[in-house]
């Protein structure tokens, strides 16, 4: 393998230490021996990274384009993602950023890449919903996921770009986020295409229009017979990668996200995407909750919504709350559940196959 694959720049700091390559074997091996849970998960993939007799690095898909399943990605490609980030971000060596999500998904790994690679100053902060509690200085770049931004908005304004991604930004976290000075920008992506190929600025302030997901240099995109995104990323993936996200396509480079392919509802002949409907539900229902299609005799499937809450809900109200919504008379639900907890995948996401079938089972017994 090449070396300048693997070697760190010159001015990469982490938690404030100036490291060369040799010196963060002896970090790495201090955080596997001696670190808490996610340092020992950073220590693990920097032994990886670092070590010079494979030029593959072993990641694990989030099921974004079928089932999850391990996949080995060249380091070279890792590092093209990474100036990737670079150029759209406008990120320059020395920057300032700071990781707060696990070391163990492609997410938190790409954002150790692109410190060494492109010479950032990296804070490493343990893991957790409120990723800001112990931050007081600021920082130019950081990755959240939503719920984490959810959880950070008193702080977030220490960050000047974030980037977010994992799941989408619903309606109340936009509606939080349009007046503040941080730039945020929603991501798509998957461990595929080692994190994201395309992004959108979700609270500019020049514009209230929903944007489009724009792709990264060198990305482009087309559709197939199903409306699923293809991705062409040849800098990253060596074959088009074929996704079950269905989408608007703009042109080549731009799409709208309408939602998964496994989740679209044939309801009386009509294919329904549930997550289209969620973002006009999210305004008038503040508990979490999913559209998902249950078997029914005569539609095939009927429209049916999962409310979570350990608190007694009147539906009649719910139902009162959705006729607000602006909803069509298709994408009004047959029925409304309500459940103390949701599943959830194991990366945090809610499970709604899951939580359904586990539902009715319980009422079954």
């Amino acid at each position: 393998m090449s070396k300048n694959i693997i070697q760190v720049h010159p001015v990469f700091k982490l938690n404030g230490v100036n490291y060369s390559t040799s010196d963060l074997y002896s970090v790495a091996y201090s955080y596997i021996k001696e670190g808490k849970d996610y340092e020992e998960l950073i220590g693990n993939f920097l032994l990886d990274w670092l070590n010079e007799s494979y030029d593959t690095i072993k990641l694990r898909t989030s099921g974004t384009t079928g089932a999850p399943q391990p996949i080995f990605v060249e380091k070279n490609k890792m590092k093209a993602s990474a100036i990737a980030t670079q150029n759209r971000f406008k990120l320059p060596s020395k920057t300032k950023a700071l990781l707060c999500i696990p070391a163990n998904y492609v997410a938190g790994r790409m954002m150790l890449v692109r410190a060494m690679v492109l010479g950032w100053e990296l804070t490493v902060v343990e893991p957790q919903s409120k990723a800001l509690a112990a931050v007081e200085e600021s920082y130019d770049f950081c990755a959240l996921t939503p719920h984490q931004l959810a959880n950070s908005l008193d702080k977030i304004e220490l960050i000047e770009k974030v980037i977010v991604g994992g799941a989408p930004v619903n309606n109340s976290l936009l509606g939080k986020i349009k007046g503040i000075s941080t730039k945020v920008y929603e991501t798509y992506g998957m461990t595929e295409t080692i994190t994201h190929i395309a992004t959108r600025r979700i609270n500019s302030m020049k514009s209230t229009d929903e944007k489009p997901f724009k792709a990264l240099k060198d990305v482009t995109f087309s559709i197939n017979d199903l409306n699923c995104l293809v991705v062409h990323a040849p800098k990253i993936v060596d074959a088009p990668v074929v996704t079950k996200d269905v989408v608007d396509l703009i042109d080549k480079t731009k799409f709208f996200w309408k939602g998964r392919l496994d989740n679209v509802i044939n309801s009386g002949g009509v294919k329904l995407h549930p997550e289209a409907i969620e973002k006009k539900i999210q305004k008038v229902i503040k508990e979490d909750f999913f559209l998902i299609g249950v078997k029914d005799e005569q539609l095939g499937q009927k429209l049916s919504l999962f409310i979570e809450s350990d608190k007694k809900l009147d539906k009649n109200i719910v139902k009162k709350n959705l006729e607000k919504a602006s909803l069509e008379n298709l994408e009004i639900p047959k029925t409304i559940f309500v459940i103390d907890k949701f599943a959830k995948t194991r990366t945090g996401k809610i499970d709604r196959i899951e939580t359904a079938n586990g539902f009715f089972e319980n009422q079954m017994n």
